[in-house]
């Protein structure tokens, strides 16, 4: 019989059965009263359950569109842009600033750390930018940025805005938006809500509001704040057809973490990557991301000697457990692993299960119920 098998890439993550159901409704019109309530309902408490006095977007897209969205509702052609990125996806950034024609500077990060927020003040001192954008996780390597120490620096700076790219982070790190000083966050459905691809969340404050005005027209048009903000105040209104039924997949997902409470779900991510970490340097793996900047919603794992990437991603499929591979340089030497949103103790026990499987048949190395006793114990305390 074929293993069943778990996807456990960093996004898609697995949805649980109560958000499957709802994503196999029945559809209704998005002018219908019915969808028209939970759609505000789920506008409502995205801000809430990431403290967010300002607005909330929540529309048709992914996590890239979301990225341009930021960008081009808050600068302008020409306007000075600092990115600090930590990774591939920071990276992303780059092309999307100059397709717009922004004046951009990177601090880029060695793969693995973070670029200390003392150098970012340094940079911020040389010139005047209308925007810093980090992302709060970075999948290629890892890292979890400081997002709150950064956002406490830019008080210093009232005319910059923040821009935090939160996709792989949301709901599993903690966020606390106005706490942390952030004017434009967004992240996709897939990640750590747990829930399928196909919708993107954005929140701003008054002064990333104030200068999507200030810009006056813009040149995009999707993704344009000005043609959604009518719909995210009342529903009922039409620019382009919702996603109906995510929509009531992210209102059942939420309802999950308001259950759980925010607090409580990034503690539940922190004990849980933390015990995964554990079980894999237990079963000789190496971490990327440096100890005090891992992120906990995925673990970026390097191989350790004699271990062939392509013989083991394999073999782990064929076991039962899907992971993404490396990225640039650190393609074939390590694999990555998502551990995010609505997954339990019993999914990550048979996960290093496979992996214990895995490394005995392609390398004969032999710690079958090794990582799994060191997860369990770190979960146990």
């Amino acid at each position: 019989m074929e293993n069943k098998r778990m996807v456990m890439i960093p996004g898609p993550t697995p949805v649980v059965k109560s958000i499957q159901d709802q994503m196999g409704r029945e559809v209704q019109a998005f002018g219908d009263p019915r969808f028209v309530a939970d759609y505000k309902e789920v506008i409502h408490d995205l801000r809430t359950i990431v403290n967010c006095s300002g607005q909330v977007f929540c529309v048709a897209g992914t996590g890239t569109l979301a990225m341009e969205m930021a960008i081009s509702n808050s600068t302008k052609r020409g306007d000075r842009v600092l990115l600090i990125s930590h990774g591939f996806f920071g990276d992303r950034f780059i092309e999307i600033c100059q397709n717009k024609e922004r004046d951009l500077d990177v601090l880029k990060a060695e793969w693995g750390k973070i670029i200390p927020v003392s150098e970012i003040e340094e940079k911020l001192s040389t010139k005047k930018y209308a925007a810093v954008v980090v992302s709060h996780v970075d999948t290629a390597t890892g890292v979890k940025a400081p997002i709150e120490e950064i956002g406490e620096l830019m008080k210093k700076y009232p005319d910059t805005l923040y821009i935090v790219d939160g996709v792989a982070a949301t709901m599993g790190e903690y966020t606390d938006f106005d706490g942390m000083n952030i004017d434009i966050l967004f992240t996709a459905s897939q990640k750590a809500f747990g829930v399928s691809p196909g919708l993107l969340m954005l929140w701003a404050s008054k002064k990333a509001m104030d200068r999507r005005e200030a810009l006056g027209t813009i040149s995009e048009y999707y993704c344009d704040f000005n043609k959604w903000l009518p719909i995210m105040l009342d529903p009922s209104k039409y620019f382009a057809t919702p996603a109906v039924n995510l929509i009531w997949a992210l209102k059942e997902s939420i309802r999950i973490i308001k259950e759980e409470g925010p607090g409580a779900r990034y503690e539940r991510h922190l004990k849980n990557a933390s015990a995964m970490q554990k079980a894999l340097e237990a079963l000789g793996f190496g971490l990327l991301a440096e100890a005090g900047h891992r992120a906990v919603t995925l673990s970026n794992i390097i191989y350790p000697e004699g271990i062939n990437d392509a013989d083991f991603r394999s073999t782990l499929m064929e076991e039962g457990i899907i992971v993404a591979g490396g990225l640039a340089a650190y393609a074939g030497k390590m694999f990555r692993i998502g551990h995010m949103g609505n997954i339990d103790i019993n999914d990550e026990v048979a996960v290093l299960g496979v992996i214990e499987r895995t490394l005995y048949k392609t390398a004969g190395i032999e710690k079958l119920g090794v990582g799994v006793a060191v997860y369990m114990k770190e979960m146990m305390k």
